[in-house]
């Protein structure tokens, strides 16, 4: 049976007036469909315990209550364990990633031993910023996402939410910087890339498509 590791945000605010966390349906929709795959799921957050949710996200939908529960007790990353446990790891978005997983040593340090070990690493929407300043482990000089083929949430995109002067940096815009070539397509757009075993999604309307990837090239792994 595949066992997945989802890393999730644990950061809940993005200043005093805007609230966040996890974007629910980027975590919510592909554990789902990894369990309905027969696949083993572990969530972790940096810091364990509950995970925040960013409100907008539970707007007009029917929360998944086991995937409320789960989040409810999230490990660390070091009760996660090392990538060996794993088939994969997983990390969705929510712009509180844009604040924990992307300067939160243990996180990059697990996601270079997943790629080291050659192991899926799969992201959507903001949970590409778990990649900024990762570090190679096979090449300690050279940053993870240089000369991978990702997509993110796009800039555009973080204008359309007006959200692009608060968060610390824009996603697309630093991946490149570190080397990764960001493949866009149109805001809102269901869009995934596969570049060996990275797969990633543009944006919330990614989720399933990623996360059906990822149970594909699993089941091409066995």
């Amino acid at each position: 049976m595949p066992k997945i590791l989802i890393v999730v945000t644990g950061h809940g605010q993005l200043d005093a007036e805007h609230r966040t966390g996890l974007w629910l349906d980027e975590y919510a929709i592909p554990r789902r469909a990894f369990r309905e795959a027969g696949f083993e799921v572990v969530t972790a957050s940096p810091h364990g315990g509950q995970a925040p949710i960013d409100p907008r996200s539970l707007e007009g939908t029917s929360p998944d209550p086991d995937a409320i529960a789960a989040l409810r007790e999230t490990l660390t990353i070091a009760q996660a364990g090392d990538a060996s446990a794993y088939d994969a790891i997983f990390f969705p978005g929510g712009h509180g990633t844009m604040f924990d997983l992307a300067t939160n040593e243990p996180v990059k340090a697990l996601l270079s031993e997943f790629d080291a070990q050659d192991k899926i690493v799969a992201a959507v929407c903001h949970g590409p910023a778990a990649f900024v300043d990762a570090i190679s482990a096979v090449d300690p000089t050279r940053l993870l996402v240089r000369g991978r083929r990702i997509t993110a949430f796009t800039d555009s995109e973080e204008r359309a939410v007006k959200l692009d002067r608060v968060v610390p940096f824009l996603l697309a815009s630093k991946l490149r910087e570190q080397g990764a070539t960001v493949i866009e397509r149109s805001d809102w757009v269901d869009h995934v890339e596969i570049d060996g075993t990275w797969i990633t999604g543009q944006n919330p309307q990614s989720s399933a498509s990623t996360a059906k990837a990822v149970i594909e090239l699993l089941a091409a792994r066995v």
